[in-house]
């Protein structure tokens, strides 16, 4: 008889849950497989996601599409995902009596809405797998002792195993960077991903609420370009748009230490030239109709008058007084806004890191070390992530998906 193998996971999220009923699926017995969880709450970030019906993944299912969704890791995820992608996850959940359903913007969701479907299926699946799951036993040392790996506990105690699988996610605190440091892997500094902005202007100053259906956002100086979605909060500005840019800008906001400019185009497809002959039409047809009050651009109405007052132009002027100057103005406010970001606030349930381990360092067909056989990764542990909308999940549950079937292969 075959020894038996002997696989711990460390890290009880999405990554690492997927990565060890995968496992002890494979393995059908001839195993046993441990999942270690630092804290007393498993599956933490699957319960708060979506607003609490966990956003599981996104009905994207050609996988040169999907891999334009990571700002880190697309192209290494390409072939990963001709292995498992969203309609692998979707037929998952499936097998194990959970529904999806798609929402008009891809995103999926349980068709329960409650994320306590997708914790108590994945909770019964390692049940089923029969995998141990240890939870508030953080890993304060891992070593590779006598071809296993020795892992020593927060209270004391050991272990030896033969394959060893990371998914601590991408957080400083969690250890797993160290671990992957201690193996000889670089470590690309984690830094926040998926923020909103901060911003101080009188031009959205109590209008905290107000959303605008799709924007053009830039930063000058960079190639960065997103669209979507806008949402003024009492902070500055959140939203699809935003949350896209900063994913996309992450390193180089961190780099800024999170002050620099953006530009809003709020009315695309219109650019200033084509807005400018619009407005002269509008001034030419509407000549005594008060410009705050008739607005010819989809746009709140709260919104439209803050622009209109930034042009230098006043409340009560109708159209048929306003200069070319003012009108040149108004177009420039609409199309290429300026505000100034002073800082950022993080979804702290939610949290999304950039950064992590060196993904040339990392076999994706396998998520295998190629430093250290036998050590595989799994989830935000890597220098991976997405854009919001299920991306993240969806990495998490192909990379624990492959980390977990290439651990519970037999040695040749």
């Amino acid at each position: 008889m075959p020894p038996i193998t002997r696989i711990a996971v460390i890290g009880g999220g999405a990554a690492g849950f997927f990565a060890a009923i995968t496992s002890a699926e494979v393995l059908g017995g001839a195993g046993e497989v441990t999942l270690y969880e630092a804290t007393p709450h498993l599956l933490a970030k699957v319960r708060v996601s979506g607003g609490g019906r966990c956003n599981v993944t996104h009905a994207c299912f050609e996988p040169a599409e999907l891999v334009k969704k990571y700002p880190r890791g697309g192209r290494e995820l390409l072939g990963a995902f001709h292995r498992f992608q969203p309609r692998d996850t979707v037929a998952w959940f499936a097998a194990r009596d959970v529904a999806t359903k798609t929402e008009e913007d891809g995103r999926m969701f349980p068709v329960t809405d409650d994320s306590q479907t997708i914790i108590e299926c994945l909770m019964a699946a390692a049940r089923k797998a029969e995998v141990k799951i240890v939870p508030t036993m953080g890993v304060r040392k891992v070593e590779w002792v006598e071809e296993k790996f020795l892992l020593t506990f927060t209270d004391g105690s050991a272990a030896r195993y033969d394959r060893l699988i990371i998914a601590t996610g991408g957080n400083k605190s969690s250890g797993g960077l160290a671990m992957a440091e201690s193996f000889g892997h670089t470590i690309l500094p984690p830094v926040p991903s998926l923020f909103t902005f901060h911003i101080q202007d009188t031009r959205l100053h109590d209008l905290s609420g107000v959303s605008v259906e799709n924007v053009v956002l830039t930063a000058p100086g960079t190639k960065l370009r997103t669209d979507g979605p806008l949402l003024v909060t009492h902070w500055g500005l959140s939203g699809p748009a935003v949350l896209k840019l900063s994913a996309w800008g992450a390193r180089e906001f961190a780099g800024q230490n999170y002050s620099f400019p953006i530009h809003i185009n709020w009315v695309p497809p219109r650019t200033r030239d084509t807005l400018l002959k619009e407005l002269s039409l509008v001034r030419e047809q509407n000549a005594r109709k008060q410009v705050t009050t008739f607005s010819p651009v989809p746009m709140p109405q709260r919104l439209w008058e803050r622009f209109v007052i930034a042009a230098g132009i006043p409340a009560t002027t109708p159209w048929a007084h306003v200069s070319n100057p003012s009108l040149q103005a108004l177009a420039t406010q609409l199309t290429a806004s300026e505000f100034k970001v002073d800082g950022k606030s993080m979804f702290k349930d939610e949290f999304v890191t950039c950064g992590g381990v060196k993904l040339s360092e990392v076999d994706f067909k396998t998520m295998e070390s190629r430093q250290r056989p036998g050590l595989y990764f799994a989830g935000e542990v890597l220098d991976v992530d997405g854009v919001t909308g299920g991306f993240n999940f969806q990495n998490a549950w192909t990379t624990g998906y492959l980390a977990g079937s290439a651990a519970a292969q037999p040695r040749a």
